[in-house]
């Protein structure tokens, strides 16, 4: 029996988890050095499986399949394709960074309030979280897959309420009500989408009659498994909501800037880099792998409310006098261009959406946690009580500067390969859906470079003239950002080679041909 590594890839965090949790209250460093080790470890099994995984072979690889629960055909079933493999890897890369960054983000405060919950706590609830996504992009199962798509949201909840980010221009009081509002509202929202998409779980299997995603798309391809168009279409609805509620999609988005505004910097990384990508994942393997034809029915609508995430995001972002807040609502806008370069049904398209999954978690992580660093250093989230912080900690304002070049999409540094797919994939199939999306690229510019000249320079603030550059942790957090950033802007090929068979399997699943262009390439 070959090793199971897929389920070593998302037990190693669970069990280590357990193991934080259960460090004595006293030794909290020693929780913290735990959790960073599990978390490395976890990164290791997730490299063995992308030099495991063969692009070039079978579309589901590592597989593992074992019953479950017999009597209701629910299996526990895993196996990866090029684009699962680049999402786990994204996640186990992320994780010790986020662990790094949020060192201190647990202590108990120096007045001894009991507003924070352990330092043991804090950590084993992101192991937790990284547990259930490994195995949420390894499941093949669907009900395996709905477990732990909705199982996830508990640790989350606590993360937010229980852990918030201090930094409050109203006080202690006013940021633990705001706190426990946008918890209750991600979960609210969340479990109303994992409802819906449960009554969808099982109409399924009353229609396929098992969860196996291999079977029941194998099932569709050869005729046996014949679903009526209506049943189809309420079915994907069923999941696409769920989805989008995760992703998140206008109209909604609206938990997404309360949760990432009220969470620590690490955890506002771990919901829009991490969890959010879930839900863009699962519309690829899920939407579009089960219910091709529906897709195909909703599209034109996606489209629209793809292409008002990004505008709207974007104009949002533009507006915002929280640092945090305003790249949350960036968040929204770059996830209106992966879906939209979803369902554009390209293969540019599709294969810009799942790099633009990887290199919008990798660019989110460096502009939020060095403005996390900088959030720390000043006590406020608000841009107007910084200014001049390049004059005073320059490799603090460089980093940060690099983070949001990435996040407009400069050319040379990883989204740009992808956002450019994206629309390259959409304009050859909707040319008018891509020239408007193209305004977000114009509006991400505006809000980047107004928040690094109101914050970095100018006159030196008072309250920043003492502020220390980063220190030796912080860099460790930043650099290997930076470099990944660099080096897939100007070389993405690595990625590319590993998704887009990943990607050709999902334009068969749903019977779609690249338009051809109109003017043949010279031979």
């Amino acid at each position: 029996m070959s090793f199971p590594l897929l389920t070593a890839t998302a037990a190693l965090p669970a069990i280590g988890a357990v193991a934080t949790a259960a460090v004595p209250a006293a030794r909290r460093t020693a929780a913290k050095w735990l959790a960073l080790l599990f978390s490395l470890a976890t990164l290791a099994l997730a490299i063995g499986v992308l030099v495991r995984f063969d692009p070039d072979g079978d579309r589901y690889q590592l597989t593992e399949s074992h019953s479950w629960i017999a009597d209701f055909g629910v299996r526990y079933e895993l196996g990866v394709d090029g684009i699962g493999v680049a999402l786990i890897a994204l996640t186990a890369l992320l994780i010790p960074f986020i662990v790094l960054a949020g060192w201190h983000d647990a202590d108990p405060l120096e007045t001894g309030s009991k507003r924070w919950r352990p330092t043991q706590g804090f950590f084993a609830l992101i192991l937790a979280v990284e547990a259930m996504v490994i195995l949420s992009f390894e499941a093949t199962d669907v009900f395996l897959f709905y477990i732990f798509f909705e199982a996830m949201l508990i640790p989350m909840y606590f993360l937010i309420g229980g852990f918030g980010d201090r930094a409050h221009e109203h006080g202690e009081e006013a940021a633990s009500t705001q706190r426990s509002y946008a918890a209750v509202k991600f979960l609210l929202y969340n479990l109303v989408g994992g409802l819906i998409m449960l009554a969808a779980v099982i109409g399924l299997y009353v229609v396929a009659g098992n969860f196996s995603l291999p079977e029941i798309a194998e099932a569709r391809a050869n005729g046996t498994l014949d679903m009526a168009t209506s049943t189809e279409r309420w079915l994907f609805l069923g999941f696409f909501f769920a989805f989008a509620v995760k992703a998140p999609l206008w109209p909604l988005h609206t938990w997404l800037p309360n949760a990432m505004g009220e969470a620590t910097a690490p955890v506002a990384v771990l919901i829009t880099a991490v969890v959010d990508k879930v839900g863009t994942f699962a519309m690829l393997r899920f939407c579009l792998g089960l219910f091709p034809e529906a897709s195909k029915w909703a599209t034109p609508v996606i489209l629209v409310l793809a292409l008002i995430s990004i505008i709207y995001g974007a104009l949002l972002a533009v507006g915002q006098r929280d640092m945090k807040r305003l790249v949350a609502y960036a968040s929204i806008s770059h996830f209106g261009f992966i879906i939209m370069g979803i369902f554009a049904m390209t293969t540019q398209g599709q294969s810009g959406a799942t790099l633009y999954m990887v290199n919008h978690g990798i660019s989110t992580a460096a502009l939020m946690l060095v403005a996390g660093f900088l959030i720390s250093r000043r006590g406020s989230r608000l841009i107007a009580d910084y200014g001049g912080v390049q004059k005073v900690a320059p490799v603090l304002a460089g980093t940060f500067l690099i983070g949001g070049l990435a996040t407009l999409s400069l050319p040379g540094l990883a989204p740009f390969v992808s956002e450019f797919l994206v629309l390259v994939g959409t304009f050859a199939e909707y040319p008018v859906v891509g020239i408007i999306a193209t305004l977000g690229i114009v509006l991400a510019a505006l809000y980047t470079l107004v928040l690094y000249q109101r914050t970095m320079t100018g006159p030196v603030k008072t309250e920043v003239a003492t502020m220390p550059d980063l220190r030796l942790r912080e860099l460790a957090v930043v650099a290997p950002l930076v470099v990944l950033l660099i080096f897939l802007g100007v070389y993405p090929k690595p990625l590319t080679d590993i998704v887009n068979p990943a990607v050709e399997h999902t334009m068969s699943d749903v019977q779609k041909k690249d338009p051809r262009p109109e003017v043949e390439a010279a031979k």
